[in-house]
């Protein structure tokens, strides 16, 4: 066998978007793009603004030394003092270039974290449903995920997390707002679990670091604030990108911020320097980091999202399912009329409807729908919904 068994069940548990993605071009191609309605992708259908293209033309135009060469392994200095500024301004946590780590997007941030701060069997704490991809990230660092189920309405359940902390607890991930739900962790709810934390640091004699995943941070609805996951907990790095915010995924930018007050700070420090270079990530894009530190500040038109948002949410609330709105992000974790829900994503899919089943993100009896996309999709799926809804009614 010429493929590790392990990425044979790997590739097997991490296939249902691509398994979608691929089934939605052999649908295109027999009904049309136009009559297929694809809700899979969280790719940004809103373009980037209009300042990011202006920013990329002055760049050409400028002679800037070594444009394109290598740099320092945690970016350019002047990337890194303006992303810090930024971040210092909006959630209050006293951050300098020096607390800043370029990476190539928040994937590749969390890789790196990762691989720093584990040991081989290291347990990783996540709250369910979760980003799907967290547990091949965790695996790549030789750590173990611990699924932690959220309550009802995906806040954190504190009881169930407790619980689940051991003396083998290393880690936690957090994402708020969260993919697939939407979800957004209020303040009550972060001081609580920060509380929480330093406990069990202080219980079993080690530091319990928290990640948080922040690339919809600024993707957020209807005024709600998002508390500061990376100003709750001393012992917190948060990872971001700007390809939700800027709408420019594929360019693959982001970074590492570390909260000043962490553990073990200047060794942690150099081995995230280290790793980005040595998991072969080697730097965040040079002409991307020269473009962002111009970008600070500047977003994506979020109500553009909010529109899209409400369209989903009140034509399926029309036809009579069970909607919990999303607060942030652009995703909308739908409950299935019945458990099975493989079994309704087919059913949507032979009205040319595609979406995610729930339990890839480990969420069982819902579906994943990303509402990144044309109007047009979202109103004229709404009558193959309606009629899924009523095959089962």
């Amino acid at each position: 066998m010429a493929v590790a068994k392990k990425i044979q069940d790997f590739a097997s548990q991490s296939s249902w978007i691509r398994k979608m993605f691929e089934e939605g071009l052999i649908l295109k191609q027999k009904y049309g793009a136009e009559n297929v309605f694809d809700f899979t992708l969280g790719n940004p259908n809103i373009p980037p603004p209009p300042e990011f293209k202006k920013v990329l033309q002055n760049l050409l135009d400028e002679e800037i030394p070594n444009m394109h060469g290598y740099m320092p392994n945690v970016g350019y200095d002047d990337t890194r003092t303006a992303v810090a500024a930024c971040i210092r301004a909006a959630q209050n946590v006293p951050l300098e270039k020096e607390h800043i780590v370029m990476t190539c997007g928040a994937a590749g941030a969390l890789n790196v974290a990762l691989k720093v701060i584990l040991d081989p069997l290291d347990e990783v704490i996540v709250p369910s449903p979760f980003f799907m991809e967290y547990r091949f990230y965790i695996d790549n660092a030789n750590g173990k995920m611990i699924l932690v189920p959220t309550k009802e309405d995906f806040s954190l359940d504190m009881e169930a997390m407790e619980k689940a902390i051991t003396e083998k607890t290393k880690a936690v991930i957090l994402t708020s707002p969260n993919n697939p739900t939407g979800k957004i962790y209020d303040a009550s709810s972060l001081a609580a679990f920060a509380a929480l934390l330093q406990k069990k640091n202080e219980e079993y004699g080690h530091t319990i670091y928290l990640l948080v995943d922040e690339p919809y941070r600024e993707i957020v609805f209807d005024g709600i604030q998002v508390p500061s996951l990376l100003n709750s907990y001393p012992h917190c790095i948060s990872a971001s990108s700007y390809s939700k915010t800027l709408s420019i995924p594929g360019e693959r930018i982001g970074y590492l911020a570390v909260n000043p007050a962490i553990d073990d700070y200047k060794n942690l420090m150099d081995g995230l320097a280290l790793y980005n270079r040595v998991l072969g990530f080697v730097n965040a894009p040079a002409f991307m980091q020269r473009a962002i530190t111009r970008m600070q500040g500047i977003y994506v038109d979020v109500e553009q999202y909010k529109r899209k948002r409400d369209l989903l949410c009140e034509g399926l609330l029309a036809v009579g399912y069970d909607i919990k709105k999303p607060e942030g992000a652009f995703y909308l974790f739908l409950k299935t009329p019945i458990e099975d829900d493989v079994a309704f994503v087919r059913a949507l899919q032979k009205r040319q409807i595609l979406a995610v089943p729930g339990q890839g993100f480990g969420g069982p009896g819902h579906i994943r729908l990303a509402f990144c996309v044309d109007d047009a999709t979202i109103t004229r799926a709404m009558d193959g919904f309606a009629a899924t809804l009523k095959d089962y009614r």
